[in-house]
């Protein structure tokens, strides 16, 4: 006999058969919809704490991402009525697609954030022995101690050399230049190769063995753009300042090494919501490793490389066509000009970085009339004018923007002249150059209008002014301090009000908002400053929202990009960072009400380039987007129709 099941027991075999089936799809579905590929997705704010720095939207509740593109931004309404509900095999369970993640309430979403002056593998090189904080010579003896001590390679190899970065000798007691012997006088020291960087990278430290490696060094008149410190005999007394660094001869890196810099510095500016910066100085053996990164499709976040460009070898005015040839032979006939190359599209290479002048720390910064606290000391150009001038000329030609290094008032002055008589030249549109003067620090108060009425693009970086504001008005004067650190008054004149903001990193902090700090307090991260709670002149404080923007969008504008990056706009990249809590918005309050502690104190929760997210994790989907959502509700929907 062939025996025969109830039609119940059959039908709820089937379901249950139908319930294992579908519980295996929507395990499928969860599992892709949780990953960090998911192709399409929401990210709303309930409190509409998304900050787009679009000026026809400045604020949102919610954005819809699909691939690597930003597809809708507005309301929550508008978009997550967009959304459609998917029937399951004709069973019209609902479930919301594309997904919809809600950030906490106090959390916030802003474009990600970029550093527009910045040295990726320095960072990384400084952070093997970095010495920044040090307030004396004694404490960096015993900091390359500990550093000789923790590296057993280091330890029992004396010709190794070791190289560390950080040394300020204005935060030391007599404020004087540290000697060679200085890195002699422990027995574990004696004896080795030692190269200290200071802390702004425009002088050096070197041991009395790197001087007896040296051997014979060349007169200061023989040294152009640079100085050896002497002592009253004549004998070097260790320092090498700006183009004498070149002098010292330092072992180059090895690709191992790059590879440890770049890994530090990456994850260190993920972690802190970076995910565009633009490398200031990049030299050909730089430029090969990271192109080879983007070809294995390793650049974790968006790179604009500016190729690193010495001129100190010409002095003089007839030696233009010299710096022509020398421009070919070094960039081996031009830099290797790119834009979105590589596998993920994040490396671009079309501008060049030079030099004017040196630093203000070293008293390098070329000035208009002697320093305040060193009289006899007026800095130095790194070059003659003309050859400057014949750089420029050459790369505008070769269609590549120009970035050039200006601290001192006469550096900027001379920078600007520059400028402006090849734009009349030429006849440009200088909107299709974009130059660049990187720091602009010190300036004339004549010559601060020029930037806007030339269209120059200032970029600055507010920590240093921060860094510099304990010294800097006895070494300038109060005359020249109306120029100086000028940030409100450059954002006013600028023609196109792009104020990009940078760190220098790793002369100050990866931290991006160590430097929204510093814009819009003026203060050390303890409140103080030389003139108060106020501010260190506070008149050229920036509101937060133009401190945003100059984290975003006008360095995405300051390197052609901002048609793609800087803002959450629809057909941009979806790159943003989410925050802990609000640090754009300082409420009703003035801003000398807010204490600022929630910018230093905001923590990154997610952080997404191109649509995924690369470091943190953005909240679950709700709407029953999840594995356990969607198994729960075909329980419930065939328990209720009696089919299990």
């Amino acid at each position: 006999m062939h025996s025969t099941k109830p039609k119940e027991a059959v039908h709820k075999q089937s379901a249950r058969s139908y319930l294992v089936f579908l519980t295996a799809v929507a395990t499928a579905f969860a599992l892709y919809g949780f990953s960090s590929s998911l192709t399409e997705y929401t990210v709303c704010s309930s409190s509409s704490r998304i900050y787009t720095v679009s000026e026809l939207q400045p604020q949102a509740q919610c954005i819809t991402i699909k691939n690597d593109r930003i597809i809708h931004v507005g309301k929550h309404d508008d978009i997550v009525s967009s959304t459609v509900n998917v029937p399951l095999l004709n069973w019209k369970i609902p479930f919301r697609w594309p997904p919809v993640s809600y950030v906490d309430p106090t959390d916030i979403i802003v474009p990600g954030l970029a550093d527009a002056h910045a040295h990726v593998l320095e960072n990384g090189w400084m952070m093997q022995l970095p010495l920044g904080g040090s307030k004396s010579v004694q404490e960096i003896v015993e900091r390359v101690k500990s550093y000789i001590y923790d590296h057993p390679d280091v330890l029992h190899d004396p010709d190794r050399w070791i190289e560390g970065m950080g040394w300020d000798q204005t935060r030391w007691q007599n404020e004087e230049f540290p000697k060679a012997a200085d890195l002699d006088q422990d027995p574990l020291l004696k004896g080795r190769p030692i190269v200290l960087s200071r802390v702004d990278g425009h002088a050096r430290w070197v041991s009395p063995r790197v001087l007896e490696i040296m051997g014979t060094l060349p007169e200061d008149s023989e040294i152009v753009g640079g100085q050896i410190i002497r002592d009253s005999q004549g004998h070097p007394t260790g320092i090498f300042v700006d183009n004498a660094m070149d002098l010292i001869p330092i072992p180059p890196w090895t690709h191992n090494q790059m590879e440890e810099y770049f890994s530090a510095t990456a994850n260190l500016a993920l972690h802190y919501g970076l995910t565009s910066i633009h490398d200031a100085q990049t030299k050909i053996p730089m430029v090969e490793f990271f192109q080879k990164k983007a070809d294995e499709g390793a650049i974790p976040l968006r790179l604009y490389l500016m190729g690193s460009v010495a001129l100190h070898g010409n002095n003089s005015d007839s030696d233009a066509a010299e710096t022509a040839a020398y421009i070919d032979s070094d960039w081996k006939h031009g830099i290797p000009r790119f834009v979105n190359y590589g596998k993920q599209g994040r490396l671009t290479l079309r501008s060049v970085k030079l030099f004017a002048d040196g630093a203000l720390g070293s008293w390098g910064a070329a000035m208009l009339a002697p320093y305040s606290d060193n009289p006899d000391l007026q800095g130095t150009l790194l070059q003659a004018p003309e050859v400057l001038r014949a750089a420029v000329r050459r790369y505008w030609e070769d269609d590549m923007q120009v970035n050039v290094h200006c601290i001192g008032d006469k550096a900027n002055r001379i920078t600007l002249d520059i400028f402006e008589e090849l734009i009349r030249e030429q006849d440009i549109n200088v909107s299709s150059w974009r130059p660049r003067i990187e720091h602009a620090q010190i300036i004339d108060r004549h010559d601060l209008d020029r930037f806007g009425k030339l269209g120059v693009t200032a970029s600055v970086q507010p920590t240093h002014a921060t860094s510099d504001m304990w010294y800097a008005e006895s070494r300038l004067g109060p005359d020249r301090m109306e120029g100086a650190y000028a940030y409100a008054t450059l954002l006013r004149v600028s023609g196109d009000k792009i104020l990009p903001l940078g760190s220098d990193f790793p002369v100050e902090g990866v931290n991006p908002l160590l430097g929204f700090y510093a814009t819009v307090k003026r203060l050390a991260v303890d409140g103080s400053s030389p003139h108060g709670p106020s501010g260190w002149f506070p008149n050229e404080r920036l509101t937060r929202r133009e401190a945003l923007k100059g984290m975003t969008l006008d360095p995405a504008y300051a390197s052609f990009q901002e048609q793609d990056i800087g803002s959450l706009e629809i057909g941009k990249k979806a790159d943003f960072v989410v925050f802990d809590r609000d640090f754009v918005d300082c409420g009703d309050e003035e801003e000398a009400s807010c204490n600022g502690s929630e910018i230093l104190e905001a923590k990154v929760k997610a952080v997404v380039i191109d649509g995924r997210v690369v470091r943190g994790a953005l909240p679950q989907p709700k709407d029953n987007v999840t594995l356990w959502g969607i198994i729960s509700k075909l329980g419930t929907y065939l328990r209720a129709t009696g089919l299990l």
